[in-house]
């Protein structure tokens, strides 16, 4: 009996893993079948349908765990966007996704495809090229390491060529174009690679002015892509013949090859018409599909919170039908009580009602003042800071830096006062709350560090910092927070220390979980220590110790703010110190790490953009601000940056402005004594809807955030601004310059 319980188990299970099997495979040829309809729908310009197969392809693959699929899915999409609509950030974020999933499917010549998808389109732009033939680079390494025949490459070393020339660095297009050219003595290659390859060739000959050798390169490719009607191929031959020509004198032969190249762009008009009217129909109907697209998701989301609001509006009911029976009870047995008790707790009413409207006036008698106060120190602090920093880039003034250095550090220092001051505010108000948001711990250390650098060459003192390796450096949690209380820390440790060292140890202490991680944080240093005496009184507000000789004796703010952001994160400072011999504080957090990083690790290297070095010359901004000094700075730091810059005095004149001419953006101060920021914003959105319009504010954001966005507003900038941030959040609002900006 049992052995035949076991022969029948057997059979069932053997019967199961069938079936398994049989499912596995039909989903796979579901998956082929869509990616071969989505592939057709492509050719054939019909790029909404394409879109929508490829979506419904992604949705299939990724639910089945099948990643070669999604990767393709994800590079079709990204070639649609990035060909025909010509929008590289979402061709970018659809590369980046098939990036991660040829990750996922550990195939090499999937990841070199992914890198090879990421240079094209980074190839497409002057100041980009560099960036493209890094991507090309690895996939050439990958192809390398897996042991595929170099001839995998020669895509790759043509475009890297191509995009040396392009940088007019034909010295290093060499080595590639002639590994490009050896490639197709080994194996046979279609004649477009060929040509194209000498056509290169060609061009390499004329930087380096070889014009003889480069006639010969070029006219031999004129004379077959004219056999073989390769239009495209030949009107850029005869264009690059007549500018050899012309350097060699020949110009009867200049002006026919420019006549030959007239010709073959006329016949690449008439086709590009065609393409061009079949791709409008079809951009138009993908932009009818978007429209529809993100009308279904704000009705989703409208729905969404619909039903959030009314659930919110039940427990609203029940609670205050809950509290209106206990205060009904309460109120029948007050009258049972004795009537000396109850004229006692009517007069205790009074008195707490009195102080509670009492307190709440002076709470926000207090929150007026600070902000009050907020603005009206930021707003010439911005001008003295802004112009510091101005006049620190003019190499006229070079015998002068030593001064302007320690104005900013000035302006810089009471700007930290203000804001600890706000901060402690905040946190005596309960305004603080952690946020969970992912961070690299190596660049959190490193701008808190830099901060520090004035300080340390004024005080002569040296920094150590110390990371444990096991640590990882992707990590989540209130980065922000983080940030200030190590500030706190090292500008105490800086501030009472001379002739002596500093150092930030960030150490292990326990991996409770598989990615959650107690770290112990100490700022140590080896001044003058803190007596025994005065180690609890240092953490109240405004305390302090009486140390003589130093500059800055700090306003007995930063360990109390250290010590209430600890207590938000449920932790503790602990302080070791002798009179003289230095102080150590340290503390410990719980923090997450962020796997999911370390996939994206190479794709986040894209992001690392230097705004400075980027010009927009085509960018009108109009600046409206009433102060003539901030006006000053914020133009020169456009100007700076070659933006076109007008400037509005008012709200009034703001509004004229804006009717009468065209801008790619406005910064509206707030604070205006004709007409507010938020007053203009409105009158300016009755006749234009899409101009960005970011605010310029002394304001605390927190204040002010929800009613500049009601006012129609897109962003908020907090003066004073550091510059990068400032132009970032500029470049962020551009939307139709995002192509120049990756």
């Amino acid at each position: 009996m049992i052995k035949k319980f076991l022969i029948l188990a057997v059979c069932l299970g053997m019967v199961g893993e069938a079936v398994q099997g049989q499912s596995s495979q039909h989903t796979r040829n579901n998956l082929s079948s869509l990616l071969q309809k989505a592939e057709e729908e492509f050719q054939s310009h019909n790029f909404q349908n394409a879109i929508e197969t490829h979506t419904a392809l992604i949705d299939l693959a990724l639910a089945a765990e099948e990643n070669y699929y999604a990767y393709r899915a994800y590079t079709a999409i990204g070639t649609i966007y990035r060909e025909v609509l010509k929008d590289s950030a979402k061709a970018r974020t659809h590369y980046e996704n098939a990036l991660e999933q040829a990750l996922l499917t550990e195939s090499d010549s999937l990841l070199a495809g992914a890198y090879s998808s990421m240079g094209d389109l980074y190839s497409e732009y002057n100041n980009t090229h560099k960036k493209a033939i890094e991507f090309y680079e690895k996939s050439i390494e990958i192809n390398k390491k897996s042991g595929f025949d170099d001839i995998k490459n020669i895509s790759a070393y043509t475009k890297i060529g191509n995009a040396y020339l392009a940088l007019e660095q034909p010295s290093e297009a060499a080595p590639y174009l002639l590994k490009a050219k050896s490639l197709l003595k080994g194996e046979e290659q279609p004649l477009t690679v060929r040509l194209e390859i000498r056509f290169l060739m060609g061009k390499y000959y004329m930087q380096i002015d070889k014009y003889a050798l480069a006639k010969k390169e070029l006219k031999e490719v004129a004379a077959l892509a004219e056999t073989h009607d390769l239009i495209i191929l030949g009107a850029a031959t005869h264009k690059y013949l007549a500018i050899v020509n012309e350097m060699r004198g020949d110009y009867k032969e200049a002006n026919a090859n420019l006549r030959k190249e007239a010709l073959f762009n006329d016949r690449i008009y008439s086709l590009e018409r065609v393409d061009e009217m079949q791709e409008a129909g079809a951009k138009y109907e993908l932009a009818q599909f978007q429209r529809e697209l993100d009308l279904a998701e704000d009705s989703k989301a409208y729905s969404e919170e619909l039903v959030a609001t009314t659930n919110l509006l039940n427990v609203i009911f029940v609670s205050a039908f809950v509290i209106s029976l206990i205060v009904l009870a309460g109120f029948v047995f007050l009258l049972l009580s004795r009537k000396k008790y109850v004229d006692r707790l009517s007069e205790k009413n009074k008195q707490l009602t009195k102080a509670k409207n009492e307190a709440e006036k002076l709470s926000k008698l207090k929150s007026q003042f600070f902000s009050t106060v907020s603005h009206e120190i930021r707003t010439p602090l911005y001008g003295v800071i802004g112009l510091s920093s101005i006049l620190l880039e003019e190499e006229k003034l070079g015998k002068h830096q030593e001064d302007l250095v320690s104005l900013k550090f000035s302006a810089d220092y009471l700007l930290a006062l203000i804001n600890d001051v706000l901060l402690m505010n905040k946190m005596d108000a309960d305004g603080v709350t952690l946020e969970q948001n992912p961070f690299r711990l190596s660049k959190l250390i490193k701008n808190v560090t830099q901060s520090f650098a004035f300080s340390l060459e004024q005080n002569d003192n040296k920094m150590h910092v110390e990371i444990d390796e096991d640590i990882p450096d992707y990590l989540i949690g209130d980065s922000i927070r983080i940030s200030q209380i190590l500030m706190n820390l090292v500008g105490n440790a800086v501030k009472f220390n001379e002739h002596g060292n500093i150092w930030l140890q960030i150490k292990l202490y326990d991996q409770p979980e598989k990615d959650l991680y107690d770290i112990t944080f100490v700022v140590k240093d080896d001044g003058i220590g803190i007596p025994k005496d005065k180690q609890k009184i240092i953490f109240e507000v405004f305390s302090q110790v009486e140390i003589r000789n130093y500059e800055y004796q700090g306003t007995g703010l930063g360990l109390p703010i250290v010590k209430k952001l600890l207590s938000l994160h449920g932790s503790e400072i602990h302080l070791e110190s002798e009179l003289g011999d230095g102080a150590t504080f340290s503390f410990q957090l719980e923090l997450q790490a962020n796997p999911a990083m370390h996939l994206k690790t190479d794709v986040s290297k894209i992001e690392d953009i230097k705004l400075e070095n980027t010009a927009f010359e085509d960018i009108h901004i109009l600046v409206v601000d009433d102060n003539k000094i901030n006006q000053k700075v914020t133009q020169k730091i456009l100007e700076s940056r070659n933006f076109r810059c007008s400037l509005a005095d008012g709200g009034n004149q703001a509004v004229q402005l804006a009717k009468e001419h065209s801008y790619q953006l406005i910064l509206m101060d707030i604070h205006m004594p004709d007409k507010d920021g938020i007053q203009t914003t409105r009158e300016i959105r009755e006749f234009d809807m899409t101009t960005p319009i970011v605010a310029l504010t002394a304001v605390e954001a927190d204040e002010i955030r929800t009613v500049i966005y009601q006012a129609g507003m897109d962003d908020l900038i907090l003066k004073p601004y550091d510059v990068s941030q400032f132009l970032n959040t500029i470049l962020r609002n551009l939307k139709h310059i995002h192509a120049s900006a990756i």
